[in-house]
């Protein structure tokens, strides 16, 4: 399993809590998703997921689907002034090409890349794993991700994720992200693989929220 580089401070306090989670895709026991996740995938691309601390404690974060099932996922905590050392030495290490995943604005088009380096270095695409305000304020305030270049998906998905809704269609989860630049990066296999995942997860977790809601209601 992906090591998670600087672990959480605190348990998951919020509705649904108290129920029984599977300690690895955080479902509900009885609705447990372990059984579908197969053999990992390993792209020739890997994800770095930045995320953000209030992120660990939710059982609906997506980013950990990525980790289940994607080889070479790595997952650091979002620092504003203290970024940990193991993400600092992947960033200057010189067989990574990291590029961080971000909506394109004309604020930074200069840095804007739309193809993969072609020099034999891994390509690491480093989310802003966060809610969308979040994840804005992790892309400005990060001075050690200023000089990355940055990549937008391209992709007509819209967010088929219903444990958390935006108010723009057109916002990804974590887990589409990841699934969209497989995609437009002819890794359709693992494309494939993390989608499937991801709509299990979906599926299963919105019958448990049904289960455990009517549950409280009978009471």
């Amino acid at each position: 399993m992906a090591k998670i580089e600087n672990p959480p401070r605190k348990p998951f306090v919020a509705r649904g809590s108290s129920i029984e989670r599977c300690p690895q895709c955080r479902v509900a026991l009885d609705a447990c998703i372990c059984e579908h996740r197969g053999e990992r995938s390993k792209p020739s691309c890997e994800f770095w997921l930045l995320m953000h601390h209030n992120e660990f404690y939710k059982p609906t974060n997506t980013g950990q689907l990525i980790r289940d099932v994607i080889a070479n996922t790595r997952v650091f905590e979002w620092s504003r002034t203290e970024p940990c050392d193991q993400l600092l030495t992947l960033l200057d290490d010189p067989d990574y090409a990291p590029c961080l995943v971000f909506p394109a604005s004309d604020d930074y088009v200069d840095r804007m890349v739309d193809t993969l380096p072609a020099d034999g270095r891994i390509p690491a695409f480093i989310i802003l794993d966060g809610t969308w305000r979040q994840a804005r304020r992790m892309f400005r305030l990060s001075r050690y991700l200023q000089a990355l270049p940055v990549i937008e998906p391209k992709t007509d998905r819209l967010s088929n994720y219903q444990l958390r809704r935006s108010t723009v269609a057109e916002h990804l989860c974590t887990a589409e992200v990841a699934i969209a630049l497989l995609e437009q990066f002819g890794e359709q296999k693992a494309a494939d693989h993390l989608e499937g995942y991801f709509n299990r997860f979906n599926q299963q977790y919105i019958e448990s929220r049904r289960r455990w809601d009517k549950a409280l209601r009978d009471v």
